[in-house]
């Protein structure tokens, strides 16, 4: 086979928590020297598939892309794989793309194109001119109160883009089931992110069994590699901030609808489309595009499709071969996906056999790993202390210093 490029040596993961660490077992099993570079979740670091860690000013931080390119050159990583695993990064390294491309194999396309993906408004603009079904959307202008008096409740407020951290970000969408409540949030939310980064959409009732997702691989605009998953249950019940199970199916119109919006912005890496169908239409709509590892990246290795592996070969300018996922193939956040269990077992939406058998197809899970113990082992008090920490105070001692990366070896 003819080589275009040198196979990369590593890879530079830059954020990210689950998914992070899913693509860095995947990558080290190729034999990359595999980077992690973050500001905020030190989880994937604990990963025996992470060989070295770096802390940065983050991707907001004016000196973000020199603190990145003087890691490069003091550690020699010219040439690794970059694959921004966070939102705020994403946005950085597609703005950045012709400058980071000159040292590095950049698993994104540039902004012109990934914007379609990351922009709420812009990706339901885009999915509407290609024919693909979206939430209704609310245009609010001067006047909230006019435009609240027409609505249709419950409706949801959701950020554009998920870039800063405050309390609208974090929840990712907020629910008002009247005028009253949705003036109240939305003057919150207007105030954490300013009018422009708002989307205001209709409610689409049901559970996990309409919650769809669209996995792929992509390489300089073609597919090569994909498959439909269920998003059975998530944490929270009504809004997902993060799976907690999620298994492999097979729906054709899931991957066509996929796979013609990744066309239209001629993508370049990894990305989930999440979709669900709407019961009282049947219509499959466009909800989310995560153009990034997501928390669930791990179940495409465990089914037998390998983003990971087939992202070295591919940067090393090699074909890969066609290959298909296994159906019924779960994975599972086990520490959040035993609480919602028990409430929907309350709630009488589930049953104990269902559940118990859901755990039986589980192959992968979020963090825990017989090969790769200590992020299983360290998650649950990682958690506890960023919970407590963003309590207390937003801690700035421990802070990189602008424009400076601080790196460590893993044992």
């Amino acid at each position: 086979m003819l080589k275009t490029s040198p196979r990369p040596k590593g890879a530079i993961i830059l954020a990210g928590s689950h998914g992070a660490i899913a693509l860095a077992r995947s990558l080290a099993k190729q034999g990359l020297d595999v980077w992690f570079v973050t500001n905020f979740t030190p989880l994937p670091r604990f990963s025996n598939a992470v060989h070295h860690w770096a802390e940065w000013p983050g991707a907001e931080n004016p000196g973000a892309i020199e603190a990145l390119e003087a890691l490069v050159r003091e550690h020699s990583l010219e040439n690794y794989l970059l694959v921004p695993a966070a939102d705020a990064d994403v946005k950085l390294v597609a703005q950045e793309h012709a400058r980071l491309s000159a040292m590095l194999q950049v698993a994104l396309p540039d902004w012109a194109q990934l914007q379609w993906a990351c922009d709420k408004a812009l990706t339901y603009q885009r999915a509407t001119e290609l024919g693909i079904a979206v939430p209704r959307i609310y245009t609010i202008g001067d006047d909230p109160a006019a435009i609240a008096a027409t609505m249709q409740f419950p409706v949801v407020l959701k950020p554009t883009m998920r870039i800063t951290l405050n309390r609208f970000t974090r929840a990712k969408a907020w629910r008002a089931d009247n005028a009253a409540q949705f003036l109240e949030l939305y003057a919150e939310a207007l105030q954490l992110q300013g009018k422009e980064h708002i989307v205001v959409q209709e409610y689409i009732p049901g559970g996990g069994e309409n919650q769809y997702s669209y996995a792929g691989l992509w390489w300089k605009g073609s597919p090569r590699a994909s498959f439909a998953a269920r998003r059975s249950r998530q944490f929270p019940l009504e809004f997902s901030y993060t799976s907690t199970f999620v298994e492999t199916v097979e729906q054709p119109d899931v991957i066509a609808k996929g796979e013609a919006f990744l066309t239209s912005i001629r993508h370049h890496g990894v990305c989930e489309i999440e979709f669900k169908r709407d019961p009282r239409s049947g219509d499959l709509k466009l909800l989310d595009v995560n153009p990034r590892p997501w928390s669930w990246f791990g179940l495409a290795q465990a089914a037998g499709v390998d983003f990971g592996a087939m992202l070295t070969t591919l940067s090393a300018g090699e074909m890969i071969a066609a290959t298909a996922a296994t159906p019924g193939i779960g994975w599972m956040f086990l520490l959040r996906d035993v609480v919602v269990a028990v409430q929907l077992l309350g709630l009488g939406k589930l049953r104990l056999g269902d559940y118990l058998h859901s755990v039986g197809r589980t192959r992968t899970f979020a963090t825990f790993s017989l090969r790769d113990p200590k992020p299983g082992l360290v998650e649950l008090p990682l958690t506890a202390l960023r919970l407590l920490k963003r309590r207390i105070r937003p801690s700035q001692a421990s802070a990189p210093t602008p424009g400076t990366v601080t790196s460590s070896i893993s044992e």
